[in-house]
Parts: C-alpha cells; sequence; structure tokens
C-alpha cells in the first residue's frame, strides 16, 4: 500500500518520537539499522521529512535526528505519508486503471472508495505519540 521508502519514512519517524521523547537524537546508522533500511536510503527520506518539517536535523558532536517533545504528539502519519509519497494513495484506482472515477468506474471502484477513506482517517487521526508509546510499552513493534 505505501511505497518503500514511506515504510522506512513512517518507522524512523517513530523511532526518533520514541529516542527524542527521551531526551536524544539518533544518527542515520542507528536509524537505519534499528528500522533494517539502507543507510543512504535512509538519510535520503530523512531529508524529506526535513524538508517537510517533521523531523530536526543537528549538526555537530552532539548532532543527530530529533523531534521536539511538545510536537511529538501533532504529528500526524498523514504528515509523513504526504511528504514522502503525496496524495497518490488517496486518489489510485483499487486495479490500476488509469481512468477510473465515478462516471467510468472500475469493479471495485465503489468498495476501494470506502477503504481509501478509511485509510486517510486513520492516518489523519493517529499521531505519532500513540505508535511511540504502543512500542515503548511492547504493544508494538517496529521490527521482528
Amino acid at each position: 500500500m505505501f511505497s518503500k521508502a514511506c515504510e522506512y519514512g513512517i518507522k524512523a519517524s517513530i523511532f526518533i518520537a520514541i529516542n527524542s521523547s527521551e531526551g536524544k537524537r539518533v544518527s542515520t546508522k542507528e536509524i537505519s539499522k534499528e528500522i533494517d533500511s539502507p543507510a543512504a536510503f535512509t538519510a535520503k527520506i530523512l531529508q524529506d521529512l526535513v524538508r517537510n518539517d517533521i523531523i530536526q536535523s543537528v549538526q555537530g558532536a552532539y548532532g543527530g535526528f530529533e523531534i521536539e517533545k511538545p510536537n511529538i504528539s501533532s504529528i500526524k502519519l498523514a504528515q509523513i505519508v504526504n511528504a514522502i509519497d503525496g496524495d497518490n494513495i488517496y486518489k489510485g484506482c483499487g486495479l490500476g486503471l488509469h481512468a477510473c472515477d465515478e462516471n467510468h468506474p472500475c469493479p471495485v471502484h465503489d468498495k476501494f472508495k470506502t477503504i481509501r477513506e478509511e485509510l486517510k482517517a486513520m492516518l489523519e487521526n493517529t499521531n505519532l505519540e500513540q505508535l511511540a508509546l504502543d512500542i515503548k510499552s511492547g504493544v508494538s513493534f517496529l521490527k521482528i
């Protein structure tokens, strides 16, 4: 459903949020190791997240990536998805047709439209703090 870059971006943001809530910054190397992604690819994804004001990059000996504590609860998954994949996830045809709409629907158009609306609502209503707390409490995991 999400591109690989978006999957990594979500996981990286959650990992950064966990560490930021504890007052720690993390390096690209630490992030790529934790989310099982190639370091160079992770660096490009992190640049997109910085450009979109989702995470901050701090240079220097004590630098790394962080999210300001007050912002952790206000960053929604929709912002991360939009920063990396754009809004195509809400527009595409369930069967991949180029011209699928209300006037010329594909066989799954109405069912897929409902799923897209539910996905959009979930992404817009889920914040990084909720996900970070689930990981910290052991309810969910970033990798297995």
